[in-house]
């Protein structure tokens, strides 16, 4: 397949897509506040945040489907101007929870409906289907019906039905979200792969699930109350959130005040604007007196490989924090032993609550 199905040595020649000041009002609700984006192509960006945060919303006006009582600001994809273009006319690729496939046509027929749309000759028509099937892994599946795939097949024929169509961005409204969790990290494992063989593509990815951003992403969006919480490579976000909402958002962490993790006299002592957060696999166990902080064990709880272990520390009284570990050689640490943690000074970051 041309254009998007094929490889370039430079994807990022062109521009991808470019948000400019959006705000979206329904009533007196703001859903999107004044936010200002920009896509490379070629890029996987995530889009995460709780529900009502506008995350649905900002995947709806890249499609051009927001119809709102105030609606600000400009797109522009592939350097044009889409803002007041039909969705129809954007060419854009869509893949929704649902997959939305026609039961009464086969994976063939689902395929080709867009193209049929467009009024393409029989023999490209053929050529296309034949060529997304092929890239999502079902060549041999044209002729079967949906009802006679699972759901993680019928995943794969929704999206060779937003790819056929050479998209300038496929935009994937909680595409998993649907599976359970086995076929949910294989099919997720598979979008990593495509963006990998379709680097021309710009993927948009709505989700609320945090390994969808930290395995998928090239940058993630996580937003808050219509604004940006903070974008950056998945990583960034982890290993330097922004502040507390961001920490907690992207995983387990202890968020402490500053004066339980450094001593007395270090500047950072007495700052009471912050928090210290350190993530629960920085900390180690060891013995009482081996480290700067000492408490009990509160809780062990066992998920096969890895511990998660609750340590109730001296100078927190009523506040646990959360240590995680690999299941090792050794026994499971007794709840009620006396231990210290340790750390080290770069697995600190100091964030606002």
């Amino acid at each position: 397949m041309s254009a998007v199905l094929q490889e370039a040595p430079d994807v990022h020649r062109t521009p991808g897509v470019n948000i400019d000041r959006l705000t979206v009002r329904f009533g007196a609700r703001t859903v999107l506040d004044d936010l200002s984006l920009h896509i490379d192509r070629g890029e996987f960006l995530t889009v995460l945040g709780r529900s009502g945060c506008g995350k649905t919303t900002l995947l709806r006006f890249i499609a051009g489907f927001v119809k709102a009582d105030a609606l600000a600001g400009t797109l522009s994809i592939a350097g044009r101007d889409l803002t007041h273009v039909p969705p129809h006319q954007r060419n854009l690729g869509l893949l929704f929870q649902s997959y939305a496939l026609f039961p009464h046509l086969s994976v063939f027929d689902n395929v080709a409906f867009g193209l049929r749309a467009r009024k393409l000759k029989t023999s490209e028509i053929a050529r296309r289907v034949a060529d997304a099937l092929k890239l999502v892994q079902l060549a041999d599946a044209g002729h079967v019906m949906p009802a006679q795939l699972s759901g993680g097949m019928q995943q794969r024929v929704a999206l060779a039905r937003a790819l056929v169509i050479e998209p300038d961005v496929l935009l994937l409204d909680e595409p998993l979200s649907a599976l359970d969790a086995n076929l949910r990290a294989s099919v997720r494992s598979e979008l990593k792969a495509l963006h990998e063989r379709l680097p021309n593509l710009t993927i948009v990815c709505v989700t609320h699930d945090q390994d969808d951003a930290l395995v998928l992403s090239d940058r993630t969006l996580l937003m808050r109350n219509g604004r940006i919480a903070q974008l950056g490579a998945p990583r960034e976000l982890y290993d330097a959130p922004n502040d507390a909402f961001v920490a907690r958002y992207l995983g387990a962490a202890n968020l402490l005040p500053p004066r339980v993790v450094y001593p007395v006299g270090d500047a950072r002592h007495d700052d009471r604007e912050r928090l210290a957060c350190i993530r629960p696999e920085r900390f180690m166990i060891v013995p009482l007196g081996e480290g700067p902080l000492h408490g009990t064990i509160a809780s062990v709880e066992w998920y096969g490989a890895a511990l998660s272990i609750s340590v109730a520390l001296d100078a927190l009284p009523g506040e646990p924090v959360l240590v995680t570990t690999q299941r090792g050689h050794s026994r499971m640490p007794d709840k009620g032993t006396r231990v210290s943690l340790r750390f080290e000074a770069d697995d600190v970051v100091l964030v606002r609550p």
